[in-house]
């Protein structure tokens, strides 16, 4: 049982058009975006990773904007995720674990590994790729966590698989995608998909007191005692209060 770790709450990126009338006060120019949002929010899922390479010097600005004790949830390229054997997709990770992650130094949270949502669990092949995952980068500790978007992954062979890697895999409450129940990693991270516009804080306020109790269960099961929940999309335009809201709570 853990005791100590920390909850970290965030959202997806900074840069989000409607966030202008949801969030962001009038007059922060877009340059400010990510020093004002790193101020209202613990963590940020990095998003745009997962489309284009960034650059060290990127990752270096990324880290500067933000608070010291901010930590960044990094998304791994799809030329690793998406693709038929996950157990070739060597160079593609170790280019993106390249690519100036170091920048971040301390600020470097969880990496995510997005599948496809086509792709279905084959034991071998999961296996082959949770062993291309690098432990560490320098002397960090890395943390990988798997989202696994097709049904035949939620099977006891894939989370004992998982467990031996220690790696964490995606909780979701999406309704299009499987919903992980397990912990399999050290850590928990939640990816929470089901927000509506039409509620202010994107879900109710009995609903958000639900996940602050569930989070600190997560703290209590997981090893490290750490949790990062980002509220992600569904009515994204809600994403920042929905996160305020929760750390508020804790």
């Amino acid at each position: 049982m853990a005791t100590s770790g920390t909850v970290r709450v965030g959202i997806g990126g900074w840069d989000f058009a409607p966030w202008r009338e949801t969030f962001y006060p009038k007059g922060v120019p877009q340059k400010k975006a990510l020093e004002y949002a790193s101020r209202q929010v613990t963590s940020i899922e990095i998003n745009g990773t997962f489309y284009r390479t960034a650059k060290p010097e990127h990752f270096a600005s990324w880290a500067a904007q933000t608070p010291d004790d901010f930590v960044f949830a990094v998304k791994a390229s799809r030329f690793a995720t998406n693709r038929k054997v996950l157990g070739e997709a060597g160079e593609s990770i170790a280019r993106f674990i390249d690519s100036g992650l170091t920048e971040l130094g301390p600020k470097l949270g969880p990496i995510l590994w997005q599948l496809a949502a086509t792709k279905q669990f084959d034991a071998d092949d999961v296996a082959a790729f949770f062993k291309l995952l690098p432990a560490k980068l320098g002397t960090r500790k890395l943390r990988h966590v798997l989202d696994a978007r097709h049904d035949s992954f939620l099977c006891d062979e894939y989370y004992k698989l998982a467990r031996k890697h220690k790696i964490a895999t995606v909780i979701t409450d999406s309704p299009k995608y499987p919903n992980v129940g397990e912990i399999t990693g050290e850590f928990v991270y939640a990816r929470l998909m089901n927000a509506q516009s039409e509620v202010e804080t994107g879900y109710t306020k009995p609903a958000l007191k639900q996940w602050a109790a569930t989070a600190k269960q997560w703290q209590q099961q997981a090893k490290s005692g750490d949790a990062y929940v980002y509220f992600i999309n569904g009515a994204k335009e809600r994403a920042p209060a929905a996160a305020q809201h929760l750390i508020s709570l804790l």
